[in-house]
């Protein structure tokens, strides 16, 4: 029998399957709202036991790429509430990753072309935003150089985090998950190579971890821990995240006050397959023992590898990020030992002349009748 496609309680949420599609920037929304493509991109795909909505920035001062849909307007809301209704239609499940990606920004697409925030005033190095490379012209571009932000500015953003889920639950999302991972804001305080503050978001692990688990603490007072989830990228590299000295107790320490939390499940990023280096060997068993609720994990598995996590106990779902985006029928392809269809790269970004391409113009596997 497969693991990977039995059903599984997740903190009251039921799940038809234990195959998770992994958030994908995929930058289609040309008003920064979700329209009929963003629609049925997400209907092709609601197969999935659960899908985990593209990053949504939760305020204006949190994009960091152009054509991103955000939560932070009413307008947005109801345009997601299409998104969720299709999606649950189909009997599928969906949350919202809510996202700030502090110093990953540029001043072309911030407030009154502002400088990005972050934990202190130090730029990413040979880390691109998609912004503006000129007027009406989109593309990569050098991070512009951050500021720090003020202790009442942290408490600030940690409210918009709450009001963007309010909004997502509204817009009828099954709940939210907050991106603590992949060098983006939260990330910039944990990073003790980073986050030199002398205040009490900065120093020690407690104080570093603080601004991730108070945001945690006010989602779950607000909508309920079992609505709540967070991914993490423990020893991620992405836009110029540097090695730290206490780096592995930081991580553990995370998974035993997360443990505490009960929250929905918490979300594992492994960057081997973007570009960076993979968690450390025999890490993620460290990261199990201190974390007992639901563990989930990103990073090029296949049927197989997915199958032998599940048995082994290392993690409860398995997320698949790449293959959902030329497979929108992943779970029926994997019940049916179909073939995987490879997706364009040269399309996953972007509109690219054609919103459609590369988005919702892969098929689903047509099986051959005379078989």
């Amino acid at each position: 029998m497969s693991l990977l496609l039995s059903p599984f309680d997740m903190a009251g949420t039921p799940l038809t399957n234990r195959v998770v599609m992994a958030p994908m920037t995929r930058a289609r929304a040309l008003d920064d709202i979700p329209d009929d493509h963003t629609v049925l991109y997400y209907r092709q795909r609601a197969s999935a036991g659960l899908i985990i909505s593209e990053g949504i920035p939760i305020s204006r001062e949190g994009c960091g790429y152009l054509f991103n849909p955000g939560l932070y307007s009413d307008e947005q809301a109801l345009a997601w509430r299409r998104v969720t209704d299709e999606v649950h239609a189909k009997c599928g499940r969906i949350f919202a990753q809510l996202w700030h990606v502090g110093r990953m920004s540029h001043v072309s697409i911030q407030p009154g072309q502002a400088a990005p925030v972050s934990s202190v005033a130090v730029v990413a190095e040979r880390s691109n935003a998609y912004a503006w490379v000129e007027p009406g012209k989109a593309g990569p571009v050098q991070a512009s150089t951050p500021r720090a932000l003020s202790i009442d500015e942290i408490q600030r953003i940690s409210g918009d985090f709450v009001s963007a889920a309010r909004r997502a639950m509204d817009a009828g999302f099954d709940g939210i998950e907050l991106h603590g991972a992949n060098g983006y804001l939260f990330e910039q305080f944990i990073n003790g190579a980073l986050n030199t503050r002398d205040d009490r978001y900065g120093g020690s692990i407690a104080n570093r971890q603080r601004f991730l688990l108070d945001t945690l603490d006010a989602l779950a007072a607000t909508i309920g821990a079992e609505k709540v989830a967070v991914r993490i990228s423990p020893f991620g590299r992405l836009f110029d995240m540097q090695p730290y000295g206490d780096e592995a107790e930081t991580w553990i320490s995370l998974a035993a006050a997360l443990s505490a939390r009960n929250l929905a499940y918490v979300h594992l990023s492994d960057q081997l397959t973007i570009g960076a280096e993979a968690i450390p060997q025999g890490f993620a068993s460290q990261f199990r023992k201190a974390f007992r609720g639901t563990l989930m994990a990103a990073g090029g598995f296949n049927r197989t590898t997915a199958e032998t996590a599940l048995a082994e106990g290392e993690l409860d779902l398995i997320a698949f990020g790449r293959p959902f985006i030329a497979n929108p029928d992943l779970v029926e392809r994997m019940r049916h030992d179909w073939p995987l269809a490879e997706g364009d790269r040269a399309t996953f970004y972007g509109v690219n002349g054609a919103v459609t391409r590369g988005y919702t113009d892969y098929p689903a596997y047509q099986a051959d009748a005379s078989l």
